[in-house]
């Protein structure tokens, strides 16, 4: 049997994760046969005029040394999960100076590198689509990811690069290679020659609002051929009921396009794990 981590998790000390703790959705991963879990929680400097307006959404820097002690506190409590120390840290150009200090004054298992605010918008809030038809939308919020991870450099996994096709309103509700594959070649070099991981992010692929986003094989399909073979699995999940959702499915998917492994970080280092 394959061991799952799920590498993209909130608790309480994120802004949108106080329906979870580290404790509770460590159970959880427990009860659902993962191996592990890791702890991603929100490090955000630069919130959009348009997100500020709801004061219960900020600040979203959360309070490392807490979370690390509770994760410390959890793992003595429920030993038969491997439990890792992550953030999410949310990457924006003017907030490039922040990130460096927060990530040189801490230690983590795993940094995970999204990119959830561009253009002075949240895509959530749907501003961000405004003016665009959705190539355009789509392709800039790629260019924007590449920009800014090969920038930082110092990450582990690149999160959910279709986070923009959740909370369109465009019938294109998908990313395909095919359309960008350009800047999907940088972004997939970039990782496969740097020993960086994909994430497969599983809470894309679900409804919303009447629009269900899928995997583009192809996607992985180039990545392999580029020499990549780190892919990690992410519920990104913000309640307990939701870790390790629909990993099983995605790890046969991996494997389904020759991949054999995969990733978890450990103090950094990567570690593959057959996929069975």
């Amino acid at each position: 049997m394959t061991k799952l981590y799920d590498n993209h998790n909130h608790s309480q000390f994120s802004f949108d994760g106080k329906k979870a703790s580290v404790e509770t959705s460590a159970r959880a991963a427990a009860a659902a046969g993962l191996a592990g879990l890791c702890f991603t929680d929100h490090c955000d400097f630069y919130v959009p005029p348009m997100k500020a307006e709801h004061e219960h959404l900020v600040p979203e820097q959360f309070d490392i040394r807490a979370q690390q002690a509770e994760i410390d506190r959890v793992r003595n409590l429920i030993p038969e999960v491997e439990i890792f120390k992550g953030i999410e840290i949310g990457l924006e150009e003017r907030s490039r100076d922040s990130i460096r200090k927060v990530l040189a004054e801490n230690e983590f298992d795993e940094i995970l590198a999204s990119v959830h605010y561009l253009d002075d918008t949240d895509p959530f809030w749907g501003g961000y689509y405004q003016g665009k038809d959705w190539k355009t939308a789509y392709g800039h919020y790629l260019e924007t990811l590449y920009k800014e991870m090969t920038w930082l450099g110092d990450f582990d996994i690149a999160g959910h690069f279709d986070y923009v096709a959740r909370y369109a309103g465009y019938p294109e509700c998908s990313i395909f290679y095919k359309d960008f594959p350009d800047i999907f070649d940088s972004i997939l070099k970039y990782l496969a020659e740097n020993g960086k991981a994909l994430e497969i992010n599983t809470k894309t692929y679900q409804d919303y609002n009447g629009r269900t986003p899928v995997l583009d094989r192809n996607i992985l399909l180039r990545f392999r051929e580029l020499g990549g073979e780190a892919i990690s699995l992410g519920s990104d999940s913000h309640y307990p009921e939701r870790v390790g959702e629909n990993l099983p499915l995605y790890a046969e998917f991996i494997r389904s396009c020759g991949f054999r492994h995969t990733a978890h970080f450990s103090r950094r280092k990567l570690i593959l794990t057959p996929v069975i």
